[in-house]
């Protein structure tokens, strides 16, 4: 599940994008209100995508997007009232891939969003694990010569697994992607799917190598390279 930063020092606007961004499904939202906030949640979380105001407090989104660059290559919007075209050559310069200037649509800022990350983070229809593969363009799952059909529900816990790809995904990330805000009395249903994607994709199921749990933390998908 992609993690986005929002920097801005309007804290409404902050609060509205965060709401408009997680009724699209985003949940792994961090946002900041100066420079200085931003370098901290940066340098600590594994952000995929980053949203920056121009004009803050202590500095600007150019700051940002320069620190972003000396380790990074995540994408990266520049959503401010600046509407100066030499402002956004100088955003576009320091290697943004968009730039939307305030006041805006929200259907704008969604679709450009996607298709930003969509170029990014493009889908692998092929995903090769220890003992099988997934073919997430046909939802099946490939192993000894047979093909084993995926259910709705499989093929979201896969999903939700491989984009966070041999990192600990926690059960409330996987309950709200599958099963959405009101996802809490899913938690046993969850095991359940679980333990038959076992069945499809490991060898052994009661050993398996691809798909682990971390109790108390959550469960990893182990892809190969």
């Amino acid at each position: 599940m992609r993690r986005l930063l929002i920097v801005d020092d309007e804290p409404e606007l902050l609060d509205y994008l965060a709401a408009v961004l997680r009724k699209e499904g985003y949940s792994r939202i961090y946002t900041a209100k100066s420079v200085k906030e931003a370098f901290e949640i940066f340098d600590v979380e594994q952000i995929d995508f980053a949203i920056l105001d121009i004009m803050l407090p202590d500095g600007s989104g150019f700051d940002i997007i320069r620190h972003i660059r000396q380790s990074s290559t995540i994408p990266v919007l520049f959503l401010s009232a600046v509407s100066d075209i030499e402002q956004q050559y100088s955003g576009f310069d320091l290697g943004a891939d968009d730039y939307i200037v305030k006041p805006f649509k929200e259907r704008d800022l969604i679709l450009r969003l996607q298709a930003i990350l969509n170029r990014a983070y493009p889908e692998v229809d092929l995903v090769e694990l220890e003992s099988a593969q997934i073919d997430f363009s046909r939802a099946l799952v490939i192993k000894e010569g047979m093909e084993i059909s995926l259910t709705a529900k499989e093929f979201k816990i896969l999903q939700v697994l491989y984009r966070n790809k041999n990192r600990i995904v926690s059960i409330d990330q996987i309950l709200e992607y599958v099963w959405g805000p009101e996802h809490f009395a899913y938690e046993n249903t969850l095991m359940a799917h679980m333990r038959k994607i076992r069945q499809k994709i490991e060898l052994n199921p009661s050993d398996p190598q691809s798909l682990l749990t971390y109790k108390g933390l959550g469960y990893v998908l182990k892809v190969r390279a």
